[in-house]
């Protein structure tokens, strides 16, 4: 059965889509960009202080599953350039223990909603 994740500490969705749905014990999270949820306004800055955001975002979604970081056990990330990479995966990377990271790819993309630098989606469990 499919249930729908929704929670006002992540930006509401810009279209028809919802932050996370879960099915089963599988939680899939929809991308997300540096909106602040409060505001609903970019987070402008460095690439690192966009992609914090990005993070926060998730975690919240990933809360309001009942699940965290350490369920994670995938993650797609897009970003506008892959000259981003290194400082962006710093980022990332501070919110996982390596040991058991979730695999992952990241894909250079043309444009991302908002013009943004970097969107992010995760599969996790509960």
């Amino acid at each position: 059965m499919k249930k729908i994740i929704t929670t006002v500490d992540a930006p509401a969705p810009i279209g028809p889509y919802n932050q996370a749905v879960q099915h089963g014990d599988t939680i899939f999270l929809s991308g997300q960009i540096a909106l602040d949820p409060a505001t609903m306004i970019l987070v402008n800055g460095t690439i690192k202080e966009e992609t914090e955001q990005v993070m926060q975002n998730l975690a919240a979604v990933l809360k309001a599953a009942g699940s965290d970081f350490s369920k994670v056990i995938k993650t797609t990330i897009f970003l506008s350039d892959m000259d981003y990479f290194q400082e962006v995966n710093e980022v990332y990377g501070s919110h996982f223990d390596e040991v058991i990271a979730p695999a992952r790819e990241t894909v250079a993309v043309r444009t991302l909603p908002k013009s943004v630098n970097v969107e992010i989606a995760m599969i996790a469990h509960v």
